[in-house]
């Protein structure tokens, strides 16, 4: 009778296991938008910073590439040591990092204190994206590309709303005004305590079953796998090196150009931060229903028509068009970082961590080594370059097809 019992438990134990829960999504994806409208924050000021401390292009890219290096060197790290030992309160932990480096760009006035602030947020970045990722796979239910597109539309809002906000309270009142978003900080500290509990309990879901690997993904050798990460990374490279075009330049972009305003160029910045969270969610269903690497094929390769002819648009076509290369672009992230993590089963938080942190890496370098062609050629010339970039999407034909066929 007790053997029954016990089988029966165990039944409705993976049954739970099986479920996806979306009130552990929907509040990681909350508290990622909590988050990443913080970091959006940071590009958005860049007009204002660069003014008030007579900063250089090539200033404006250091800055950029502090933020990501101390966000993308740590990230990997965490991920790996997380595998091993799961940390549930982690989250309000690298929030708490955050926290204090919001602050601290709100009252500085030097350029290397500066730099320590946005180390510090991205400090609470490296933290928080691969502890999130893992509990966005640990509550999937088995649909990870749903999952982790949910959890990424949660950041991309945010990021869209950062310069509409900077635009509405920091750029007409002042720096100080930083400080008024340590409340976002805070309301996301007390979610992430929360999402904690549910972690704590939960520690089950974190390997997963080896025979569902079994059945999702075609086992690869350890060379074609080291291969298809390689391809991967490039892919990354490509993506990120354009996007920090747009994120970090676009403002002054359309300065220089159409001779726009700062807080009308940060609402076309919007808008185009907007389109990348709208078209977040698509790349994970589909790619959960036709396979990864189609949709790696459309988001990447499917951004150069209209990368190619941005730098020829008047004001009006230029913002139509980042609106399709957000909604394009967008969902390659979430399906590069399943299809990684179906590689290496087993390894959730380790993957996450190194592609958050190589994404951030590249967005940092990117950002750097552009502000200093545009301070020796110009804006304009940056974004002629960076138009080709998405053709490196043709390499998306080299990954194998890892997906097992159904029927």
């Amino acid at each position: 009778m007790e053997t029954v019992l016990e089988g029966e438990e165990k039944k409705v134990a993976q049954n739970l296991a099986e479920k996806t829960v979306f009130s552990v999504l929907l509040a990681l994806s909350f508290t990622h938008l909590l988050n990443d409208t913080i970091q959006s924050i940071i590009p958005a000021i860049y007009p204002m910073v660069k003014d008030s401390l007579r900063l250089s292009f090539s200033q404006v890219g250091l800055i950029t590439l502090t933020f990501q290096l101390s966000a993308s060197i740590l990230q990997p790290l965490v991920g790996m040591y997380t595998d091993k030992r799961p940390q549930p309160y982690s989250l309000a932990i690298g929030m708490t990092f955050t926290l204090a480096g919001l602050l601290c760009l709100a009252f500085v006035h030097t350029f290397p204190m500066v730099l320590v602030s946005v180390a510090l947020i991205g400090i609470g970045s490296a933290v928080f994206h691969p502890e999130a990722s893992r509990l966005a796979y640990m509550a999937s239910g088995g649909q990870h590309g749903m999952a982790q597109s949910l959890f990424q539309v949660g950041g991309n809002t945010g990021s869209s709303l950062g310069p509409l906000l900077a635009a509405a309270i920091i750029v007409p009142f002042g720096q100080y005004y930083i400080a008024w978003f340590s409340l976002v900080a805070l309301i996301a500290i007390v979610v992430m305590l929360r999402i904690s509990k549910w972690y704590l309990a939960n520690t089950d879901r974190i390997k997963p079953k080896k025979k569902v690997l079994q059945m999702e993904t075609i086992k690869l050798s350890r060379g074609k796998v080291t291969f298809a990460l390689f391809i991967l990374m490039i892919l990354i490279f490509s993506k990120y090196f354009y996007m920090a075009s747009l994120t970090s330049y676009y403002t002054f972009y359309l300065i220089d150009k159409f001779n726009v305003s700062v807080q009308s160029a940060q609402v076309y910045l919007f808008i185009f931060l907007f389109a990348i969270a709208a078209g977040t969610f698509i790349g994970g269903p589909v790619g959960d229903r036709i396979g990864r690497k189609y949709v790696i094929w459309i988001s990447i390769l499917g951004v150069a028509p209209f990368s190619l002819l941005m730098p020829h648009a008047n004001l009006f076509w230029t913002a139509i068009l980042s609106v399709f290369i957000g909604v394009i672009l967008s969902s390659a992230f979430s399906a590069i970082l399943v299809y990684a993590q179906e590689l290496v089963p087993g390894k959730v938080g380790m993957i996450a961590g190194l592609f958050f942190g190589f994404a951030f890496g590249m967005a940092g370098i990117g950002s750097a080594l552009l502000g200093k062609l545009a301070d020796q050629t110009s804006i304009n010339y940056v974004y002629q370059v960076c138009a080709y970039l998405p053709l490196i999407g043709l390499l998306t034909g080299f990954l194998p097809n890892i997906e097992r066929k159904k029927g």
